[in-house]
């Protein structure tokens, strides 16, 4: 059996205040999926089911995602959710605050 991988796509998300990195994991999650229209599943006899999903996520602080939180947010498939280094954080003028982005890469793959 070999996994193929049969899509890409990539989102942005923004937790403006809070810090959570999470939500804005989450949110980059919802941004990628909105840009996905899949009309591969007839042609290769698969279901929505069939899909391996491996969603990357980049933050700054990768261990403060809830990675089952953030699988929930694919409605499909088996997924797999990998925290690592990227983003940015944005500390609020007087310091109090801070602005999370996430970026979200989400991996679709079939075995054949």
């Amino acid at each position: 059996m070999t996994k193929v991988r049969y899509l890409t796509e990539m989102g942005m998300g923004v937790d403006v205040h809070g810090g959570d990195y999470t939500k804005a994991a989450c949110r980059a999650v919802a941004d990628a999926l909105r840009h996905s229209s899949l009309n591969f599943f007839e042609p290769l006899g698969k279901s929505h089911n069939d899909m391996h999903i491996t969603v990357k996520i980049g933050v700054a602080k990768p261990h403060l995602v809830d990675c089952a939180t953030v699988a929930q947010q694919v409605p499909y498939g088996t997924v797999t959710v990998e925290p690592s280094t990227g983003g940015l954080n944005i500390d609020a003028a007087d310091g109090s605050d801070e602005l999370v982005i996430a970026n979200a890469g989400i991996l679709v793959h079939f075995i054949d």
